[in-house]
């Protein structure tokens, strides 16, 4: 990026960055900078958020409102999809580079955005809420107690308990020192972090009915040793559900869902997931349901991991997969 810029002309950094926008392809939220002028720009698409903030005495750019309320900055506003922002001592100004066409990741809503985090003027928590209520609608269990597969399964949790009327509780404990399983590079590290993160509570869950309430099934790692634990600790029946719908297609877009043949929902339908991660029964907000919840127009999403329609081309080859924009050459760039 930086020396596509300083090919154009190295002494006006606005004027060259807006030149090399059209130049990228893929989704991008950018920040940076030089000696006076903090710069922001948003792809076309506008897939991953990006939001400015005001301080007291400066100006804030994060990829989420959280980040904003963290650093004590008020919001101002989104950078709009397919916009160029200038921030210097006089102030803010804003060019279009590019014609709108949002397509923001719906998969943000499910999982990514942290629950303090504001989109389109919505917090993310009462989102995932709102899921977890219609997942309820969709897919009702006879149970004795919904608990969340903590943390990010807590929001769908409560509204599915909510909706539904079973009781909610905290069935599964975690540890706080382990990341996020998904994202983890090697199936073995993965495995094992399920384990050291999440332990149940055998006193909540022994001789229960027991929905659990998770955000995605990626792999099937995660819920195939959730299930496991939860019979260990002696529930009498495990109801899966799930707050989006089959994840049956890569990212290339800068999230890691690794290719396509490592996604457990590509190869085998819904009865077969069931069985394959030992659950009594599996079910899945649908993508209308997800999507009405969101209150956002499906036309402005990006829908690609569940339905496999890109926005932006891809690669043929779609066993490929995860950081695809850090290894694809950039017209224009220099060897």
């Amino acid at each position: 990026m930086t020396a596509l810029i300083a090919a154009q002309d190295e002494n006006n950094v606005e004027a060259s960055a807006i030149a090399v926008m059209p130049m990228l392809e893929g989704a991008f939220s950018l920040v940076f900078m030089d000696e006076t002028t903090l710069y922001a720009a948003r792809d076309r698409h506008g897939v991953r958020p990006l939001v400015i903030g005001k301080l007291e005495r400066g100006w804030v750019v994060a990829s989420e409102t959280a980040a904003l309320d963290i650093v004590g900055a008020s919001f101002v506003r989104e950078v709009e999809p397919g916009e160029f922002i200038a921030i210097d001592e006089n102030g803010m100004r804003s060019k279009r580079w590019a014609t709108s066409d949002p397509k923001g990741c719906l998969f943000e809503y499910v999982y990514l955005a942290r629950p303090d985090t504001a989109i389109a003027g919505r917090g993310i928590h009462a989102t995932r809420v709102a899921i977890g209520q219609q997942l309820a609608k969709e897919a009702p269990a006879i149970a004795d107690l919904v608990i969340p597969v903590p943390e990010s399964g807590t929001p769908a949790a409560i509204g599915y308990a909510k909706e539904s009327g079973i009781p909610y509780g905290a069935g599964l404990v975690k540890n706080a020192y382990v990341g996020r399983t998904f994202i983890q590079p090697s199936q073995t590290i993965r495995q094992l972090g399920i384990r050291l993160k999440l332990n149940p509570l055998r006193e909540i869950i022994e001789g229960k009915r027991i929905v659990v309430v998770d955000d995605s099934i990626v792999r099937g790692n995660t819920q195939r040793a959730i299930v496991r634990m939860l019979r260990e600790a002696g529930a009498r029946e495990i109801h899966v559900r799930i707050s989006s719908p089959p994840v049956k297609w890569p990212c290339f877009y800068g999230i890691d869902f690794a290719s396509r043949a490592e996604l457990i929902a590509n190869g085998l339908d819904i009865e077969e997931v069931r069985r394959s991660i030992g659950a009594d029964s599996l079910s899945y907000v649908t993508l209308e349901g997800l999507i009405s919840a969101t209150q956002i127009a499906a036309d402005n999403l990006c829908q690609a991991c569940f339905t496999g329609e890109y926005p932006i081309a891809v690669p043929q080859d779609l066993s490929e997969g995860k950081m695809r924009l850090e290894i694809t050459p950039v017209q224009g760039s220099h060897s």
